[in-house]
């Protein structure tokens, strides 16, 4: 293995280590009640403009039907979604966040914020603002 594929295994390690440090803090006080395909739902649902359709859920996602279907019925029997009939299609159905839905999506956000905080607290503004660039680069479709 020659030195890019050295440093690209390293960065990628990093990354996921920091990743998964920062989905376990943020769990904290929630046990696993919401997973992270959860949080992703949640969080789609709360961005979307109005309520959605399990096929534009997953299409959002970028799952199939079926997986956004068993994840939303998770979250409906914790009462964190409902569905509802979809008024201009009767055989399709709406998909929402409840109140508490949006509760636990907004302490869930809070804690992340509030991990990655902590983490960013070991680097300068200066660095800080170098990994922001650096990372949006990456990011870059």
């Amino acid at each position: 293995m020659h030195a890019p594929d050295d440093a690209a295994e390293q960065i990628a390690a990093l990354l996921d280590g920091i990743v998964r440090r920062q989905r376990r803090a943020s769990r904290e006080g929630f046990g696993e009640s919401v997973t992270h395909g959860q949080f992703r739902v949640l969080r789609t649902l709360d961005r979307a403009e109005h309520a959605l359709r399990l096929s534009e859920l997953a299409a959002q996602l970028g799952i199939v039907p079926r997986s956004a279907t068993s994840v939303v019925d998770d979250l409906e029997a914790a009462g964190l979604v409902a569905r509802q009939p979809d008024p201009h299609d009767r055989r399709a159905t709406l998909v929402d966040l409840t109140p508490d839905g949006r509760k636990i999506l907004t302490t869930l956000r809070e804690k992340r914020r509030d991990v990655m905080v902590s983490q960013l607290s070991r680097l300068t503004a200066a660095e800080q603002q170098t990994l922001a660039e650096l990372l949006e680069r990456l990011a870059e479709e």
